[in-house]
């Protein structure tokens, strides 16, 4: 594949949930086009870059809650692998990597050289980021007031919407530099054959987290305060396994078994109680010291119910925007004039007299107090 990926790092100004804020994204991004990102809360590390690296390389479907228009049609292991002398990039993981899946890491000798993958970062705070609700922005004396009370994205949803403008605006994006061609286009264009597909259980093995746990009878796992079980694991009962998984999506982890020099695939474990829902690493420590400083005991059930009550209180908190939204569009109408002819009038005052009705006014903080949001 004749397409070289350069790594960057930013974002560290929006507040989601408003009790969190990100502290590392990475992207990666060829010449022109964004290849792939990873949002999250990790400090910067070579497995969070893995994690944008492995989102770059393998081919990207999206379901219809992520509402594109377009796709992002970019994908495949590069050839070279360009990053600045960050530790995080100067990892013997990262080199482990490249090994393995036969990619060379190249360190850039300037900070001059990194220009075309910084500049990114400008357009997505300005043109994406300073348009959420609760964005903070860098400066901490000109933040806004109200960014605290208008915080209402989980990382999911926020990851929703910077996908659609990844995908429907950034990369759609006519460039005077490329000849008017979109970012995609220029993506396209320099193709000289359609890149290889790499397997998604071989990217597994090199970029998803790890941690090392024991099998208990009945073939159980624990990891995080959750209980995991898996087909066909309690034959491997008090053996010490590998677990592999993606912090976005706790409640499906990969158990692998050391044989020999290799490493061997035992079975998928779920979350019992959460298979239906989904999960990050940080929602289920939040949710973790959320329940403990309750002085409730930490299960399963008890984090299915701290999840349910979060997105209640999420959908409660946007319906509430909604309303103000709609109530002020009615206020707008009726002060608009109406513009309708003598006869029509006459028909109107006939048939029926029209009465404006005031808009229902919800006092927030005093719903928060007897609902005990």
């Amino acid at each position: 594949m004749k397409k070289n990926l350069l790594s960057m790092t930013g974002f560290e100004h929006i507040k989601v949930n408003a009790d969190v804020s990100i502290k590392e994204a990475i992207a990666i991004k060829s010449r022109f086009t964004l290849m792939g990102i990873n949002l999250g809360f990790d400090a910067p590390s070579s497995q969070v870059v893995a994690l944008a690296l492995r989102h770059a390389i393998l081919p990207k479907q999206y379901g219809s809650e992520y509402g594109l228009h377009e796709e992002w049609g970019t994908y495949g292991k590069p050839e070279h692998f360009y990053t600045d002398g960050g530790k995080d990039f100067r990892s013997n993981h990262l080199q482990q990597i490249g090994v393995q899946l036969g990619f060379v890491c190249h360190l850039r000798d300037r900070p001059s050289e990194g220009g075309i993958v910084e500049r990114p970062f400008g357009t997505f705070n300005t043109d994406f980021f300073s348009n959420m609700p609760g964005y903070t922005g860098s400066n901490v004396q000109e933040r806004p007031e109200q960014a605290e009370k208008e915080a209402c994205l989980t990382l999911r949803e926020l990851e929703h919407r910077f996908v659609r403008y990844i995908v429907d605006k950034y990369n759609q994006r006519p460039d005077a530099r490329l000849g008017d061609q979109t970012r995609y286009q220029r993506w396209e264009a320099g193709l000289i054959a359609s890149p290889n597909v790499i397997s998604e259980e071989e990217l597994r093995i090199c970029l998803m987290k790890q941690t090392r746990r024991s099998i208990y009878r009945g073939g159980y796992l624990q990891f995080e305060n959750l209980t995991y079980r898996g087909e066909n694991l309690a034959g491997y009962a008090g053996e010490s396994v590998v677990l592999r998984y993606d912090p976005k999506d706790i409640t499906t982890v990969l158990v692998y078994r050391q044989n020999g020099n290799k490493e061997e695939f035992l079975a998928r474990a779920f979350a019992q109680d959460l298979e239906t829902e989904q999960l990050s690493l940080d929602e289920a420590k939040a949710s973790s010291r959320k329940i403990r400083q309750a002085g409730k005991m930490i299960s399963n059930r008890s984090m299915l119910a701290e999840v349910r009550d979060r997105e209640t209180f999420l959908t409660q908190k946007k319906t509430k925007k909604e309303r103000q939204k709609a109530e002020q569009a009615v206020v707008q109408k009726a002060k608009q004039p109406l513009l309708v002819e003598p006869e029509e009038i006459e028909v109107a005052l006939v048939d029926s007299e029209p009465e404006y009705q005031m808009p229902e006014v919800f006092d927030y903080e005093q719903m928060r107090e007897d609902y005990g949001w």
